[in-house]
Order: structure tokens, then C-alpha cells, then sequence
């Protein structure tokens, strides 16, 4: 019985990272679809791996960063052609970063509920811009030390590789977080709000990346909408459209980003994404801390009340406990 309980975890333990290690691979052929020559660098203006590596972390906890490495090294070498000492070298930066981020936001506290601000904040600042900070400078560092990257261009390449793992992030791991609490549809649910909204999204996402009028402010209000109505389960979904949209303009160089350098794209494409994802995570966050706050409100008002009805003397016992000069027939 117990060696079929063990041996039961071990397959489980065994499929989860082959599932880990097998979407890490595929997220990255996905993200080198819109890839960018950077210098000579190949980077991409967003690397799902590092968010999908995060949120496995968050799930599993640290018995699965074999399954993120054998992952990074997959893509390490689908993209160089060859296995070398160098691509282990930047496929180990690119499973310390998301193990580092694991460890900083377990030690800080963090809720995987994403239910209130301070969460928002440490996913932002501490998961995703600080972490990824290690990926980029080791990524970066092995280019530089095997001759493949002159040490002029050492910056522009660090600040891409550090844009698009810390896009990962931001994107895609509040988006699997969601997944946590999602639920089939019902018969009685309302598409209505929903419908609209994604319509919306999709219409101010397209006019916003693709005029040249310069109208990148337009993919806010929807960012908004999604925030105060339906909290991170809407507000993932539509950063993470619009940051897709965005990253197609730019990788086309059509609306704001025609005539700009492949540097200044990545920064104006970092910069919008960074303020995307500020504005749905903690927008949603600190309305569902504001939600969860009146919930609880609510409920201590309730047991309040009950405990005063139950404590107050009731008009019955009162006319029971009258003295005997009180009552009918009494001498």
C-alpha cells in the first residue's frame, strides 16, 4: 500500500515536470515567432517561458526547477543550433531568475489570490523587475565573455533580455494564477459585460498599435473597465491582449513604432507593457482588497448582531422573571 502511494507521487511528480519542461519549450517557440536581432542578439519583446517557469514555482514549489532547466535549455539550443558551455550558461541564468522570484515572493508573504495590493507590488517590482534583472545580466554576461557580443553593446542587449523575461512575468503569470479559481460556464451566467468588454478591448487595441496618430493612451480604458468590474480574472486576459497587439505593431513597425530603431522599439515596447501591467494588477488588486474588506465588514456586522440579539434580555424571559407582586393572583 505504500510502496503504490509512493510510486503513485513519483509518476505524478514525474508527468507535472515533463508538462512543465514540455510548455516551457513550447511558450518559447511561440515567443521567437516575433523574435528581435538585437546587436546580434535574438531576444523577444516578450518570453512567455519565465512566466509560465514563475507561476509552476508558485504551484509546485521548488521541487520543480529541474523541469524549468531541462525547459531553458531546450530553448537555449533551439535557438543557438549547438550545445555548448555557453548554453548551459544562460540556460542556468534563466532558471536561477525564475527560482530567485519563487524564493523573494514566498519570503515576502505573497498570495497567489493576487487579492490585495502589496501582492500587486511584489509581483511587479520584486518577481519580475528585480528578478529577471539575473537572467538578463547572466544571458547578457555569456554573450560578452564568449566573444559572441562586443562589450559596446553589452547594454542594449541587457535591457532587451531583461524587457521581454520581465514581460513574461507581468503577462503571462498573473494569467495562470487566474486559473486557480476559474470554473466552467454556466447556463445562467451573464456574456453580455463580458462580450462588450472583450470587443472594446480588441477594437481601442487595434486603433491604439496600428494608427499613426499616435493613440497608445486608447488601450487604458478598457484596462480599467476590466480592473473595477471583473477584477484579475478580466484585467490578465486584456494586459495580456494588449500587450500582444502592441508587440505585433512593434515587430511590424507599423502606427507609433514606424521609423524607429529595433532598441527604441523594445524600450517604447517595455515601457507600455510595464505601465499595462501596473495598471491591471494593481488596479484589480486594490479593488479586491477594497471587495474583501467590505465582505469581511459585513460579516463581523452580521455576528455582531446576532450576538447582541442573543445577549439582549428577550421581552418573554422578562415577564418571567417578574417579581410575585407582579403577577395575577399574587397576595
Amino acid at each position: 500500500m505504500i510502496r503504490s502511494e509512493v510510486t503513485r507521487r513519483r509518476t505524478l511528480l514525474g508527468l507535472q515536470m515533463a508538462g512543465i519542461a514540455a510548455a516551457y519549450y513550447a511558450s518559447g517557440q511561440l515567443g521567437l515567432f516575433r523574435q528581435v536581432t538585437v546587436n546580434g542578439a535574438v531576444v523577444s519583446p516578450l518570453w512567455p517561458p519565465t512566466g509560465i517557469a514563475v507561476a509552476a514555482l508558485l504551484y509546485l514549489g521548488m521541487r520543480v526547477w529541474p523541469a524549468i532547466a531541462v525547459g531553458s535549455l531546450l530553448s537555449v539550443v533551439s535557438i543557438s543550433g549547438e550545445l555548448s558551455l555557453s548554453s548551459a550558461g544562460i540556460a542556468a541564468g534563466s532558471t536561477l531568475a525564475p527560482v530567485c522570484s519563487y524564493l523573494a515572493l514566498r519570503a515576502v508573504g505573497f498570495r497567489m489570490e493576487l487579492d490585495r495590493l502589496r501582492d500587486g507590488v511584489v509581483l511587479v517590482f520584486l518577481g519580475a523587475m528585480g528578478s529577471m534583472l539575473i537572467s538578463s545580466t547572466v544571458g547578457a554576461g555569456v554573450l560578452l565573455l564568449n566573444g559572441n557580443l562586443p562589450s559596446g553593446k553589452f547594454w542594449p542587449v541587457w535591457s532587451a533580455w531583461w524587457a521581454g523575461d520581465t514581460m513574461g512575468v507581468l503577462m503571462v503569470t498573473p494569467l495562470l494564477l487566474v486559473l486557480r479559481t476559474a470554473r466552467l460556464p454556466r447556463r445562467g451566467d451573464r456574456w453580455a459585460e463580458p462580450a462588450a468588454l472583450a470587443v472594446v478591448t480588441v477594437v481601442l487595441a487595434v486603433i491604439a498599435t496600428r494608427s499613426p496618430l499616435s493613440m497608445i493612451y486608447l488601450v487604458f480604458p478598457p484596462l480599467v473597465w476590466a480592473s473595477l468590474r471583473f477584477q484579475l480574472a478580466g484585467s490578465a486576459p486584456c494586459a495580456l491582449l494588449v500587450s500582444l497587439m502592441a508587440i505585433i505593431s512593434g515587430t511590424d513597425r507599423v502606427g507609433p513604432f514606424d521609423g524607429h530603431s529595433w532598441l527604441e522599439i523594445m524600450l517604447n515596447l517595455a515601457i507600455l507593457n510595464v505601465c499595462v501591467a501596473l495598471t491591471a494588477l494593481l488596479l484589480a488588486a486594490i479593488v479586491a482588497e477594497h471587495n474583501n474588506i467590505r465582505h469581511e465588514t459585513e460579516l463581523a456586522c452580521d455576528e455582531l448582531a446576532a450576538l447582541v440579539e442573543e445577549l439582549a434580555p428577550h421581552p418573554a424571559r422578562r415577564r418571567g422573571a417578574a417579581g410575585p407582586e407582579e403577577r395575577p393572583g399574587s397576595l
